[in-house]
């Protein structure tokens, strides 16, 4: 039988290129303020904020976060958009059914155009969520300001 060396074990620390002595970076603050640390209200504040421009998943955060008034705002703010687009949404419909012939392409392209805008809207205000901000759309965020559950 051939005898196997016992493994060996690396140093707990490699040493650096070229050699030279090595300093390991400061351990991060205590406070959680650096980058990537969850937000003071918790670690799912971020997740709510998105899930608050998200069409009727908007209903979770106002449901759930009841004591977080950050979410809660942010949270009407979404539903306040989803109620502008279903206003838009049945406004086409009708003058679609109105004007079939006569503006029935016009109405489309200018359909297609307002849902890309509600869609920028959205975007905007979920980065500007994320970042700690507040995106006021002139109509439709008092709108959902004054819902109450």
């Amino acid at each position: 039988m051939s005898e196997i060396p016992p493994p060996t074990v690396p140093p707990a620390v490699p040493p650096p290129p070229g050699g030279g002595s090595y300093t390991p970076p400061p351990p991060p603050p205590p406070g959680g303020s650096g980058y990537g640390s969850a937000p003071a209200g918790g670690g799912d504040r971020t997740l709510m904020v998105v899930l608050s421009y998200l069409w009727i998943l908007a209903l979770i955060p106002l449901l759930t976060k009841k004591d977080d008034a950050e979410v809660q705002w942010h949270a009407k703010n979404g539903i306040g958009i989803l109620i502008g687009e279903i206003a838009a949404w049945i406004v086409f419909f009708v003058l679609g059914m109105i004007l079939p012939d006569i503006g029935g392409c016009g109405i489309s392209v200018i359909s297609c155009v307002v849902w890309i805008a509600f869609l920028v809207v959205r975007i905007i205000c979920i980065v500007q969520g994320v970042g700690g901000k507040r995106f006021n759309v002139p109509v439709l965020t008092d709108l959902g300001q004054k819902i109450n559950f």
